[in-house]
């Protein structure tokens, strides 16, 4: 009887473990499926295979007052219902959904169904903006080395790969690189087939932090002009698309016009784009600014002063001005919202165009918001 026992024991014991290890090979199959489809060649073919005209129209022009939300919390039904909740209850009215993060993968899976979720959005009348990181890309400049920023000894102790790495290790693809454009259009382009109301274009720069001597780029045209050149393209290829276009930019960029270094000048964009979305982080202003020992506990003044200076660049121009504004603790208090509230009514002085709130961690309340 005990050996029948130990016999049936062992037949079931084998039988789990069989099926433990085929659903361990199917998950591998699956991500490696997954990393495959979503590689840069495969991933532009796809789109470029798939039919994304459409009939519908942009949507109606409104005063965006967003917050921001990376591919895994808007994909978690929790999180995103009580998001929905919270806009329900306060004057916000949009999303910003990452679609391509920092690390430059592609997120439109993590999001799950993206058209059930966009339509559940729009049920709601939330504005649903779609943000996708360009230029800072460590998955792409893996995948195609020559596309991607070089380190000036090449292979070295320092930049084992040959590729230039900024000061958080990561790698960056070449702006002057058509190619990259390209790939990056294509993204775009399947978010708005997919239905998204805006794409916001963040690091549509060239890098900022790093030892930026060792950096070899593709072109000696000037960084402006190369951009400038990459704002034009955007506007030439997505003009007749039914979404609006948005491009993040510096803080300081409403106040200085000489590229700071990265290629980002309001002058250069705003006949392009629609919205030009500055950074304006009251934290992010070094000590001293505006005679400030920590802008962070100013930011009335702060937001005033860039909304001042910068507004003439954008008169009789295509773009309006939307800035991010600070949701997050740093330098000073802002959870409990009465900084939060400085910021909009500062912006909202000067602008009806909205603003957008980030918080990394994307904790929000409704402190600081009007009902």
């Amino acid at each position: 009887m005990y050996t029948h026992i130990r016999h049936y024991l062992l037949i079931f014991l084998v039988a789990i473990f069989a099926a433990v290890l085929l659903s361990w090979q199917w998950i591998l199959t699956s991500n490696a499926q997954e990393a495959i489809n979503l590689s840069p060649d495969n991933l532009v073919k796809s789109i470029q295979q798939q039919n994304n005209s459409t009939k519908r129209e942009k949507s109606k022009i409104k005063t965006v007052k967003a917050l921001y939300l990376t591919a895994y919390s808007a994909g978690n039904s929790k999180k995103i219902n009580e998001i929905i909740k919270l806009i329900a209850e306060t004057e916000l009215n949009a999303v910003v959904i990452d679609i391509k993060d920092y690390s430059g993968n592609v997120l439109f899976n993590r999001l799950g169904d993206v058209q059930k979720l966009i339509k559940k959005l729009h049920q709601h009348k939330i504005y649903v903006i779609a943000r996708q990181t360009v230029f800072q890309d460590p998955v792409l400049a893996k995948e195609k080395a020559g596309w991607a920023i070089k380190d000036v000894n090449g292979v070295s102790t320092s930049s084992l790969d040959g590729l230039w790495h900024d000061k958080n290790g990561l790698t960056w693809v070449d702006p002057s690189i058509k190619d990259v454009w390209s790939y990056n259009l294509a993204i775009a382009r399947k978010a708005i087939a997919l239905g998204f109301d805006e794409i916001n274009f963040d690091y549509v720069r060239f890098p900022s932090d790093g030892d930026l001597s060792r950096a070899v780029f593709a072109s000696e045209q000037p960084k402006v002009n190369v951009m400038r050149e990459f704002f034009k393209y955007l506007s030439n290829k997505l003009s007749s698309e039914p979404a609006w276009i948005s491009i993040d930019m510096f803080g300081f960029v409403m106040e200085k016009h000489y590229g700071l270094s990265i290629g980002q000048r309001l002058e250069d964009a705003v006949g392009y784009v629609d919205f030009i979305c500055p950074m304006m982080y009251p934290s992010h202003y070094p000590n001293g600014y505006l005679g400030f020992d920590n802008p962070a506990e100013h930011p009335t003044e702060i937001i005033e002063n860039g909304m001042q200076k910068g507004l003439p660049y954008f008169k009789n121009k295509r773009a309006r001005v939307r800035p991010w504004i600070q949701a997050f603790d740093m330098g000073a208090v802002y959870k409990d919202g009465v900084r939060i509230r400085e910021q909009i009514d500062a912006i909202e002085k000067y602008s009806d165009a909205g603003w957008m709130m980030w918080n990394a961690g994307n904790n929000y309340s409704a402190a600081g918001l009007k009902p």
